[in-house]
């Protein structure tokens, strides 16, 4: 197939210190232990690369207490990729582990859904549950990068480049877009949130921290659709990614565009 990018997932945290309650709304098992990584992404095909969402840093860690294990900048090295090179950024939507690093990649155009600009700056952020995976200087980043003329905003599904695409999702955040890559193994889709897990998308269990549950369900259906098949939808935040894709030779960098070397077992 022409025209096909590589994909890679770049694990740069985890947080070991959650229960399925946290994870699935009335699950049975609330209380079970569910751990989660957390993923940036990096598109490329020969010199062209785009990167889907920036992670957070050192001190966005420790003002939550969510340490991270390399720095989102640090973590495209072993890809010989340096963030000043970095000229396109998906930004999935705007929560603080997406968006949490997009100061690191200062000579980027960001791409995002306008609904979560409108969400991320509205009025919903008067209440403090919706706003807390939200933080401020974060969202000023955005805006300040919106001044200087480099924010493309889109209003639904939108091509970012001849095999890239984004598509507006919801339920988890307001303006969620998910990104579906051509890739050699076929149309790949990056869940970003809108599946946290494995699990989420394929059982249709909701996540708990959601602004429209019927968004978020009907999502599950979408991603389907957007893949070529289910075992290429990748979710946002599974360790079970690690069951089934080969690293590089770098332990927190997963090679996907081949498709899962593994049985996909969910």
């Amino acid at each position: 197939m022409s025209g096909v990018w590589e994909v890679y997932a770049i694990k740069y945290a985890e947080r070991n210190a959650r229960v399925r309650g946290d994870s699935f709304l009335f699950d049975p098992r609330h209380d079970v232990p569910h751990a989660m990584d957390y993923f940036m992404w990096l598109l490329r095909r020969g010199p062209e690369t785009i990167l889907v969402d920036t992670g957070y840093d050192m001190d966005e860690g420790e003002r939550r207490a969510r340490p991270i294990r390399t720095d989102p900048a640090e973590a495209l090295a072993p890809l010989g990729v340096s963030p000043d090179s970095i000229e396109q950024v998906i930004v999935t939507h705007l929560h603080y582990d997406h968006a949490g690093g997009l100061h690191l990649f200062p000579n980027a155009t960001l791409h995002m859904q306008a609904a979560e600009m409108a969400y991320a700056t509205g009025p919903c952020m008067c209440h403090d549950v919706i706003r807390m995976p939200y933080t401020a200087d974060h969202i000023c980043t955005a805006i300040k990068r919106l001044y200087a003329g480099k924010v493309v905003f889109h209003d639904g599904d939108a091509e970012i480049a001849e095999g890239v695409t984004v598509h507006k999702i919801g339920g988890h955040s307001r303006g969620l877009q998910a990104v579906r890559v051509r890739t050699e193994a076929g149309w790949l889709c990056l869940a970003s949130d809108a599946a946290h897990y494995y699990e989420n998308a394929f059982a249709r269990k909701a996540f708990p921290l959601v602004v429209d549950l019927e968004d978020m369900m009907n999502g599950f259906a979408r991603l389907e659709a957007l893949a070529s098949r289910r075992e290429l939808i990748v979710p946002g935040h599974d360790p079970l990614v690690f069951s089934h894709y080969p690293d590089i030779g770098c332990e927190t960098i997963l090679r996907l565009d081949h498709g899962p070397s593994r049985s996909l077992k969910v």
